[in-house]
């Protein structure tokens, strides 16, 4: 061995540590940036909230809030149910369900929109969406407002019908139906769970 040789090793050692010393020291100065965008414990706890639904009367609507939006929850008739129940998919604006507990391709019968049932009952008296119009995101009124008895925005017009589809208007989907379950028969959790 040269003393060539024997210069090019070390040489090369000393290059390759410090620049191992330099990534570990880079990692080290970058890691509590990335890791401070991390959602903070408040905000993980509200990802997700139970409501007491057991108080909503036949025919009436809770609003909560969500995530900083507002959720409707409906316990509809059963002249709202067989209203929306009527509509023909190809009568809809947006024929997709717009909800976040099935496929995105799922189509948008009213079955497909309603809260899945609890302990059997498939009613379908139960409604939670998003209470945001999907046009620039006013608030749209209820309890039976609009042409089609649902709700209406009345900054541009959308008219939603009982099932929270859009049916006239701008805007572009129907209400968004946010992650939902029941936890027992008083209880829903909005939200990916706890």
């Amino acid at each position: 061995m040269t003393h060539e040789d024997h210069e090019g090793t070390r040489r090369d050692f000393l290059y390759y540590a410090t620049a191992g010393a330099g990534a570990v020291t880079a990692g080290a100065a970058v890691w509590p940036l990335v890791n401070q965008m991390n959602p903070s414990a408040d905000v993980r706890a509200l990802a997700s909230i139970r409501v007491g639904v057991d108080g909503i009367a036949e025919g009436t609507q809770l609003t909560v809030k969500w995530l900083g939006k507002p959720v409707f929850i409906r316990r509809r008739t059963a002249v709202e149910i067989d209203e929306a129940r009527a509509v023909p998919i190809a009568d809809l604006q947006d024929p997709e369900a717009r909800n976040a507990n099935l496929p995105d391709t799922t189509d948008g019968a009213d079955a497909n929109r309603t809260l899945p049932p609890f302990e059997g009952d498939d009613s379908g008296e139960w409604l939670v969406m998003m209470g945001v119009c999907t046009h620039l995101g006013c608030v749209p009124l209820g309890d039976g407002a609009g042409e089609y008895n649902g709700w209406f925005c009345p900054c541009h017009g959308s008219h939603y019908d009982t099932s929270g589809r859009i049916r006239k208007g701008p805007a572009p989907e129907n209400l968004p139906v946010p992650p939902v379950q029941f936890v027992d028969a008083d209880t829903i959790l909005l939200g990916e769970g706890e």
